[in-house]
C-alpha cells in the first residue's frame, strides 16, 4: 500500500519524458540570433523539434476524439507524418532535393526496421511471443509494394529511356505516378476508417487507453496544434539552415543525412509512442504506427512533395538512388515475412535491429558522388 501511494504521489513532471527536450527550443533560438555555431545550432534544433512533434501528435489525437472516427482517423493519418512534410517543404525551398528524397526512404525504411524493431524487442523481452491481427499487417505491408514498385519505376524509366531521357520528361512521370500513389492513399484511407475498420481498431487510441488521461477542450487542442506546427517550421527552418555546416564537420553525405538523421528526428515522438504500445503488449497499435506511417510517407508525403516541389521551382521526380531502392524493397521484404504469421518476438526485433544497421552502415560508407 504504502509503496503504490509513494508511485502515486511522483510529480508528473519528473517521470521520463521527450518534453525534457523542449529545454533546447530557447537554446536554438539564442544560437540562431545570437550566436554563429552552426554546428550547436543543428544538434539543438534537432534535439527540440522531438517534443514539438510529440504535442503536434497529441494535439491531433485530442482534436480527432471531437470530431467522430472517420474525420478523426482521417486527421490522425493526414497530420500523422506532419512534421517530417514541414521539414521537407523546408529543405525544398531551400533545394536541397536529394536531403528531401533521402529522408522519404529513410522514413519508410526507419519506420519499418528500427520502429518495429524495437518494439518487438522490447515488447518480446517480458513475453514469449505477441500478437496481431494478421489480416492488417498484410493490407499494409502489400500496398507498401506498391510504394516500392513506384520508387523502381522511375529508375528503370531512367536505364531503358537512355540517350531519349529528359529531366522534364522524368519529372512528368514522378508527377503522374505522384496521382496515382495518393489515389491508392485515398483507397487506403476509405479501407481502413470506412468498410473494414473492425481490422484497425487499435489506431490511434494511445492517449484514450490511458488512465486518468486529460481530456481536452476543442479550442486547446487546435491551438496547441497550432502553436506546435509554427514552432516545427522555425525549428525545421533552423536545422535546414544549418544542414551545410553539420554536414562538413562530421563528415557527412547529404544521402546519409536525409536517410538517417532526418528521417529518425521527423519520427521520434511517434517512435516512442509504438515502443510504449509494445510495452503494454499493445502489438496492433505498434505495427500500425511502424507500418502505418511508412505507407502514408510513400503514398502521401511523398507525392505531396513532388508536387510543391514544382511550386519552390525546383521540381523533384521520385528516381531514387539504387541502394534506396534495394534498403527500401529489403525492408518491405523482412517486414512482410515477420508480420506474416501474426505473431512477433524479442529474436525478430533484433534482426529488424540488426538489418537496419547494416543500411545506416551502407549509407554511411557510400560517397557523395554516388550515382544511381
Amino acid at each position: 500500500m504504502s509503496t503504490s501511494a509513494g508511485k502515486r504521489k511522483v510529480p508528473v513532471w519528473l517521470r521520463p519524458s521527450l518534453d525534457w527536450l523542449l529545454i533546447f527550443i530557447p537554446v536554438a533560438l539564442v544560437l540562431r540570433f545570437l550566436s554563429h555555431s552552426e554546428i550547436a545550432l543543428f544538434v539543438c534544433s534537432c534535439l527540440a523539434i522531438v517534443p514539438v512533434a510529440g504535442w503536434m501528435g497529441k494535439a491531433t489525437e485530442k482534436l480527432a476524439a471531437h470530431l467522430g472516427q472517420g474525420v478523426g482517423g482521417l486527421l490522425n493519418a493526414t497530420f500523422g507524418n506532419a512534421a517530417e512534410l514541414i521539414i521537407a517543404l523546408i529543405a525544398l525551398s531551400k533545394g536541397l532535393t536529394t536531403v528531401v528524397k533521402a529522408s522519404i526512404t529513410g522514413s519508410i525504411i526507419g519506420n519499418l526496421l528500427l520502429v518495429f524493431g524495437v518494439s518487438a524487442l522490447s515488447g518480446g523481452l517480458k513475453r514469449a511471443h505477441q500478437q496481431f491481427n494478421v489480416t492488417a499487417a498484410r493490407a499494409s505491408a502489400t500496398t507498401l509494394m506498391l510504394a516500392a514498385i513506384a520508387l523502381i519505376v522511375p529508375t528503370v524509366f531512367h536505364a531503358a529511356a537512355r540517350g531519349h531521357w529528359t529531366p522534364a520528361a522524368e519529372q512528368r512521370l514522378s508527377a503522374a505516378i505522384s496521382a496515382v500513389l495518393i489515389l491508392s492513399y485515398g483507397a487506403l484511407m476509405l479501407f481502413t476508417l470506412k468498410t473494414h475498420t473492425h481490422l484497425f481498431s487499435g489506431r490511434g487510441h494511445a492517449a484514450e487507453d490511458e488512465e486518468g488521461e486529460e481530456r481536452w477542450s476543442k479550442t486547446k487542442a487546435i491551438v496547441v496544434l497550432s502553436i506546435a506546427t509554427c514552432g516545427a517550421a522555425i525549428l525545421s527552418e533552423f536545422l535546414v539552415g544549418s544542414i551545410e555546416a553539420a554536414q562538413k564537420r562530421f563528415g557527412l553525405t547529404e544521402l546519409f543525412v536525409g536517410v538517417v538523421i532526418i528521417a529518425t528526428i521527423g519520427n521520434a515522438a511517434e517512435h516512442s509512442t509504438a515502443v510504449l504500445a509494445a510495452l503494454k503488449n499493445k502489438m496492433d497499435m505498434s505495427l500500425s504506427i511502424a507500418i502505418g506511417s511508412s505507407v502514408q510517407i510513400a503514398l502521401f508525403v511523398a507525392p505531396i512533395l513532388v508536387f510543391a516541389s514544382f511550386l519552390f521551382g525546383t521540381p523533384m521526380d521520385l528516381e531514387f538512388t539504387l541502394p534506396e531502392i534495394v534498403s527500401v524493397v529489403v525492408s518491405v521484404l523482412v517486414v512482410m515475412q515477420i508480420s506474416g504469421d501474426g505473431e512477433s518476438n524479442w529474436l525478430e526485433g533484433i534482426l529488424l535491429l540488426a538489418v537496419y544497421a547494416i543500411l545506416g552502415i551502407l549509407f554511411f560508407f557510400l560517397p557523395a558522388n554516388h550515382q544511381s
